[in-house]
């Protein structure tokens, strides 16, 4: 299946890649060109491409809907929503953020710009979520807002964490990009805590082709969010909120966004069978754990993770070198936890021994529109492939660092 007889035949030793186009991680999802195209008329014949126009009008109100929330507020980026709704919330003269460190490498970028100094917390091995237990510990009287940040599967304790929030009067924001279709058993992901952010990037399950947006059901929050994104402009002349930027979803990527969440329902469906293309094959391959979706919840099946277990015989490294040599762009999750990131802006050093052998371990597997179920196989056996010659591939790669020197 996997076209491989031999290791010389794999492409990083000079045999030929096993797909022509690469297969990625993320999800490149194409929705209906027609429907596309319907959306981008109704602001051409308006007359207006950005400052709230009908369609961003539209797909605030939409995702609310979809979101069970009383707002909406969409930005040019899930970026720039995240860091106008933590400017927005975080309590005045702290200088703290609570985040994870295993998690978004431009995370602690973000606080850094709205002059905030991360202070990382450890995650749960189980679930790679943060926890009210590994929160705690890092709140003082210097934090000024919680960042919860669910992992790409699954989603963090929310009701633990709202809980914690409320214990100790600190603002909550939830970073739920990967999480835009989950539930838990509280309801429907997007109206927890004081807010929380998405993402419209085209690597996400509803492709605006960028963007991002707040989901709350606080008035004034949503109101003060939508004047920051403006530049703070109340009506003509009158800026009434110090602070704001140019961060407008225009109405372009708002076409592309309300024609993707026409197809969502869809698109997990096929999400679902690629799901379970990978569990059925992995269960096969030794030494190789895939990350389970909770089902017993409404869930999204977007991102395929899986774990390298200590009998994998391969480095992660040569693993994905191997796999990205043949057009199968597996990722590191994540490579470089925030807290080993070299940073020139103030933050708090952390000591995270869990999170550090997490980030060893695990790895991001192609899904995605792009990827079909046939594909998947040829993924899986080229995985197997890897784990039944792993010693002769790892002889090559010695030989070959050697020639390098």
């Amino acid at each position: 299946m996997s076209s491989k007889r031999s290791v010389d035949e794999l492409a990083l030793l000079g045999g030929s890649g096993l797909f022509e186009r690469p297969r990625s991680t993320s999800n490149l999802l194409q929705p209906d060109f027609e429907r596309f195209l319907a959306y981008s008329r109704v602001f051409f014949d308006h007359h207006q491409f950005t400052n709230n126009g009908p369609n961003v009008r539209l797909l605030e109100k939409r995702l609310a809907q979809f979101h069970g929330t009383a707002h909406c507020v969409t930005f040019c980026s899930g970026f720039w929503a995240l860091a106008v709704a933590i400017s927005a919330l975080a309590r005045e003269g702290k200088s703290e953020i609570v985040m994870p460190s295993l998690t978004y490498r431009r995370m602690n970028d973000i606080a850094a710009w709205v002059k905030l100094k991360p202070r990382f917390c450890e995650v749960d091995p189980a679930t790679l979520a943060m926890t009210p237990a590994t929160v705690e510990p890092c709140l003082n009287e210097q934090t000024a807002i919680i960042l919860a940040v669910h992992p790409i599967v699954n989603c963090c304790d929310v009701e633990g964490l709202v809980a914690l929030a409320r214990q100790n009067n600190v603002p909550l924001l939830f970073d739920s990009v990967e999480s835009v279709h989950e539930s838990i058993a509280a309801g429907k992901v997007g109206g927890f805590g004081d807010a929380e952010g998405f993402s419209l990037h085209a690597c996400k399950l509803m492709n605006g082709f960028g963007g991002g947006y707040i989901t709350t059901n606080d008035a004034s929050l949503a109101r003060e969010l939508a004047l920051r994104r403006g530049f703070g402009f109340e009506e003509v002349d009158l800026i009434t909120v110090p602070g704001g930027l140019n961060a407008k979803l225009n109405e372009v990527h708002a076409a592309m966004a309300l024609a993707s969440l026409d197809g969502v329902e869809a698109q997990v469906g096929r999400n679902r069978e690629r799901y379970d293309a990978y569990r059925a094959g992995l269960a096969a391959v030794a030494g190789i754990r895939l990350l389970e979706f909770d089902e017993n919840h409404r869930t999204g099946y977007k991102n395929i993770v899986v774990e390298l277990l200590d009998d994998w015989p391969l480095p992660r490294a040569d693993t994905l070198a191997v796999l990205n040599a043949e057009n199968i762009l597996a990722r590191a999750y994540y490579p470089q936890p925030l807290h080993r990131k070299p940073m020139d802006y103030p933050h708090i050093p952390a000591d995270l021994p869990v999170t550090d052998a997490l980030a060893q371990r695990f790895v991001n597997l192609p899904c995605g529109h792009l990827v079909s179920v046939d594909d998947i196989a040829r993924i899986v056996e080229t995985l197997a492939f890897i784990h039944r010659h792993a010693g002769a591939i790892a002889q090559r790669l010695r030989a070959i660092a050697a020639e390098a020197q």
